[in-house]
């Protein structure tokens, strides 16, 4: 099977996952630690100091409760989704796109908060948010968040940041005089529809856009189209951040969408790189750690979910992936993150953010209704095949 048929495979079976699996109650108490607990995670999301010295919120965790982390990385939602279907893993940091199919599927379980002791810290806003909490249920800890920011290089553009996305979705001459063909990247992802529907909600109001992730057909029909032509200018498609990073690095690519882990990744090495949130807004992500259903090492799972609030963890989290604390209180005296570190990494625009969710066919905004995921996956694995 190639690349994608597999990960078309494993979105599947996340949306069709047995219904024969039974989801035991909460854990009441927490018991003595398995010796790990491994965990899906984004890269950059679990440290321990390997990449960078300053870095470490794991090897003081596995020294005070005897649980070995081990980490999986994954570069897109669906493939964490097709990870936890397998199974043998006790955590994932899913974002928006997948929470909701995990609790569907019943891959993973309600969590106890009375067992997660740093609960009340989580910001108000993230406690109930509709990506882990079903009807009044929670099935995880909020993690980070953050924006989909449009990372470009400085000489390319001479000074003059880029004000909105269309240097990645239409081809034109860059600042630099050259053509953005060839040097330009999109997201390996279904999800990235839904950067190219906020771009046309922007420019195109006649469509009637309200929200880019629910898209009636002529809504969708004419995000496609752009996506199409996306295509041609189009030097790689990434969901590797180390990829993207050596693109930027030694491949001549100028502009991306990304996350601010590679922008700060790229500006520690020297690298002439800087980010900016365009004028039309932008996607993000808010992840939450969940458990899986019948995760190996459940002790060690709540352990490390508490573990996971801790404000020292969530300030230097936020000052190496560049994204904003699930806990408040890490914004201030962490010197890694510095006292405005959550303010550079936007903390104020939180309202302004269309955070990723899995498209669903009965939508809010659309009452004719909507455009569902599983047809974003098989017409985007089309858009990447050129048809």
């Amino acid at each position: 099977m190639t690349k994608h048929k597999l990960r078309i495979a494993g979105l599947a079976s996340g949306l069709t996952i047995c219904a024969a699996v039974a989801l035991a109650a909460p854990m009441t108490e927490i018991g003595p630690g398995e010796g790990f607990v491994d965990i899906v995670a984004w890269p950059g999301y679990i440290e321990r100091g390997e990449t960078d010295p300053s870095f470490d919120w794991v090897t003081d965790f596995e020294a005070r409760t005897g649980c070995k982390v081990r980490v999986k990385t994954a570069g897109t939602s669906d493939e964490m989704v097709a990870l936890m279907n397998e199974g043998g893993f006790d955590l994932v940091t899913a974002s928006g796109d997948a929470s909701l199919r995990l609790i569907a599927g019943k891959t993973v379980q309600e969590v106890n908060v009375d067992l997660i002791p740093s609960w009340g810290t989580v910001d108000a806003r993230l406690q109930n948010a509709p990506w882990h909490t079903v009807d009044g249920k929670h099935y995880g800890t909020p993690y980070q968040w953050g924006p989909n920011v449009l990372m470009y290089n400085t000489e390319a553009f001479k000074g003059q940041p880029p004000t909105s996305w269309n240097v990645v979705f239409e081809e034109m001459t860059l600042p630099d005089g050259k053509s953005n063909k060839g040097r330009i990247q999109a997201f390996d992802g279904p999800i990235h529809i839904a950067d190219a529907a906020n771009y046309l909600m922007f420019h195109k109001p006649e469509l009637g856009i309200k929200d880019p992730y629910e898209l009636t057909e002529e809504q969708y029909q004419a995000t496609l189209a752009l996506l199409r032509q996306q295509r041609a200018i189009v030097h790689r498609y990434w969901h590797d951040a180390f990829v993207q990073i050596d693109d930027f690095t030694n491949e001549g690519v100028v502009a991306s969408g990304s996350w601010p882990f590679q922008v700060n990744l790229l500006v520690s090495k020297g690298q002439p790189i800087a980010s900016v949130i365009p004028q039309e807004g932008a996607t993000g992500w808010a992840d939450t750690t969940m458990m899986h259903a019948n995760a190996p090492h459940p002790n060690c799972a709540y352990m490390w979910l508490e573990h996971s609030l801790n404000p020292k963890l969530q300030g230097d989290l936020a000052a190496w992936f560049g994204s904003v604390p699930a806990v408040p209180a890490a914004c201030e005296g962490n010197p890694l993150l510095g006292d405005k570190g959550c303010e550079t990494n936007g903390i104020q625009n939180f309202e302004k953010i269309h955070f990723w969710r899995t498209p669903v066919a009965k939508c809010a905004s659309q009452p004719e209704g909507c455009v569902p995921y599983y047809r974003w996956v098989t017409d985007y694995i089309a858009v990447l095949g050129g048809r």
